[in-house]
């Protein structure tokens, strides 16, 4: 995701002790297991933690860093940061398809959510059809049974360009799909309602992961009452998300009458506010829901802009949580300490962080330079940064081994001696470049105060004079713009901006298409939120079709869209196979990232906590399993 990211998205704030996990095996996808990964990783983790019995009550409490980060202020149909995603599957929205909330390869597994089961494609592979579990509605203000509909409505506005979608091109493959992206209906043709307890997929070709793409939190149902009050304005329907899960944003009362008596929900105050307080939907039925236990009565999520008071709060049992990113001293502090240790909650993450090069900007438009800026960065003392060895294994390439089985492991096409950079080979590449003069430095113009966008977490703090120091090897100096959640910026096509160290990829489900298509796939770019930060694949005419506003050099950018189709249609071994040479392909070919970890995720709890999951899906806390102390 997420993860997000996945966005992946994708959780955001990860240290971890190895690069390896566990993905769902299903009937096109990649099946995968716990293992060591290369470059100085440790064994792979997965950690619960029980401190007493979980009972129902309290109040979780969770610090954020710095800010939300939220990349269409929480609305569910463009909303894709992993942060969010937890939220939601664990504790707000239902969709047909779901999980388990727990750790490693169960926590993959595919359940009815919504649905009642997850069913079987009929019609050769073209046909799904969910039926409905029967007393589940949504929360105040809307008070009624959620219904196929609802789900209907959701689909057909993340199909709408209009209302800020992000990951609809998973949905293109539904008939009549296009034709709503396209303006030309408003409808999907191949999304019907038989009844109100039957939703009915027709595809245009066998889609064999598409009940892993119905369990994405864009596609759960949505009131239309609701959601037409905010059509055309992405975002919007963030603040006044309605709940069809176990607990809903403070502030949802009463009954809906219209568009204009609807007022922001007090628990939410948008992406620049510095809460979100989530209670419990007092029309939920705990019996339709075998997986999400439900024990605190409340959660509540603060930005705090000071890591270390985070972890301070947490350790003084002020906090029973955190999103945020230690100082390397918290995590020896941890570590080393035996009555902290039991606390640090490692849980693997399926997830890369890069540094990404804007393949129409000078001087990344040249692959030369590309090539030198990977021979020339010193991962480790990035890995250092986050926190030293314990943070997992320095990555090599686009994917994390562990979604090709751990295939690629020791594939690393820029080695360098201990992983510290190489002056000798970023030089000879330098050499062949445009920019170089002949000379093992880049001399141009171009090459000087390029922007370099930055966010400002203590981490990025850290992390930039590296980058910094590193380029200047090669003759590259940076200007960094750093800003409170860069994400949005690096998101935004017509703000070209030539590279950030701000990017991380997690899976959105567990399959290597979810490391391509949204990353480098053309056909998937949009003006804002788009997550191929290096335009992988841009072509002229793209970039007017799309209104992306990209000024440079589009002038023969390599793509990879028709090897990401041809691994579409391929499943098992021959699938996987076919993904490790799209990454091969990117790694050499393109060159659109410099990939520099593979990280898990390491939670930190207070004192408090009676019981925590890891939710595997989501890359975060099961905020559906945990519990405090009265």
């Amino acid at each position: 995701m997420r993860k997000f990211l996945r966005l992946a998205v994708i959780a955001i704030f990860v240290v971890a002790l190895a690069a390896c996990g566990s993905s769902k095996k299903s009937s096109n996808s990649t099946s995968t297991s716990s293992s060591s990964s290369s470059s100085g990783s440790a064994a792979s983790a997965s950690k619960s933690y029980d401190d007493g019995s979980p009972a129902k009550g309290g109040v979780y409490r969770v610090g954020w860093e710095q800010s939300f980060g939220f990349t269409d202020n929480f609305d569910p149909t463009g909303e894709y940061l992993g942060n969010a995603w937890g939220l939601y599957v664990n504790l707000l929205t239902r969709s047909l398809i779901g999980y388990k909330h727990q750790a490693g390869a169960a926590g993959n597994d595919l359940i009815g959510d919504l649905a009642t089961d997850v069913p079987t494609a009929t019609n050769n592979g073209l046909t799904y059809a969910y039926k409905l579990r029967t007393g589940i509605k949504f929360g105040p203000p809307v008070n009624r049974v959620v219904t196929s509909k609802d789900v209907a409505y959701a689909m057909n506005r993340l199909a709408n360009p209009k209302d800020g979608g992000q990951y609809a091109f998973y949905y293109t493959i539904i008939k009549g799909w296009d034709a709503v992206a396209n303006g030309k209906a408003t409808s999907v043709s191949g999304i019907t309602t038989p009844d109100n307890n039957t939703i009915v997929f027709n595809l245009t070709k066998p889609t064999g992961d598409f009940n892993l793409r119905m369990s994405m939190p864009a596609t759960a149902p949505i009131p239309p009452e609701v959601g037409k009050c905010f059509e055309g304005k992405p975002g919007g329907y963030g603040r006044n998300l309605i709940s069809s899960g176990p607990y809903m944003v403070q502030g949802s009362t009463g009954t809906f009458s219209s568009c204009s008596a609807l007022k922001p929900f007090s628990g939410y105050d948008g992406t620049d506010g510095n809460h979100i307080i989530l209670i419990r939907n007092p029309n939920y039925d705990q019996k339709t829901d075998a997986y999400r236990k439900n024990y605190p009565d409340r959660f509540e999520y603060r930005v705090n802009s000071n890591a270390d008071d985070i972890y301070a709060k947490v350790a003084a049992g002020q906090l029973e949580d955190e999103q945020s990113s230690p100082q390397p001293k918290t995590i020896r502090q941890y570590v080393t300490d035996p009555n902290l240790k039991k606390r640090l909650l490692p849980n693997v993450g399926d997830r890369t962080w890069y540094l990404t090069m804007n393949l129409t900007q000078a001087p990344f438009d040249d692959i030369h330079v590309r090539k030198a800026m990977n021979y020339i960065i010193d991962k480790q003392s990035l890995r250092k940064a986050w926190g030293g060895p314990v943070i997992g294994s320095i990555a090599t390439h686009i994917a994390p081994p562990v979604m090709y089985n751990n295939g690629l492991a020791e594939y690393d096409p820029y080695s360098t001696a201990n992983d510290a950079g190489d002056v000798a080979k970023a030089a000879a590449e330098m050499k062949q470049s445009k920019y170089s003069g002949g000379s093992g430095k880049c001399t141009a113009s171009a090459c000087k105060n390029v922007l370099m966008i930055g966010d400002t977490r203590a981490l990025d703090n850290r992390m930039i004079p590296i980058i910094q120091a590193d380029a200047a090897k090669i003759g590259i100096t940076f200007t960094v713009r750093q800003i409170n959640g860069a994400y949005t910026t690096i998101q935004t096509t017509n703000k070209n901006v030539p590279f950030s160290e701000r990017p991380g990829w997690g899976k959105d489900y567990a399959d290597p298409y979810t490391f391509f298509g949204e990353l480098f796939d053309s056909r998937a770019m949009i003006p804002a939120g788009n997550t191929n930060y290096s335009l992988v694949g841009i072509t002229a005419q793209l970039n007017t079709d799309k209104k992306l506003g990209v000024t440079g050099n589009l002038a023969n950018v390599p793509t990879v869209n028709p090897d990401i189709d041809a691994c579409i249609a391929k499943s098992g071994e021959a699938r996987t196979t076919c993904w490790e040479n799209v990454d091969k392909k990117l790694m050499t070919s393109v060159v659109p990232w410099v990939p520099y970890l593979w990280s898990n995720n390491v939670t930190i709890v207070g004192p408090k906590v009676t019981h925590w999951n890891y939710d595997q899906f989501s890359d975060g806390t099961a905020y559906s399993q945990v519990s405090v102390k009265q």
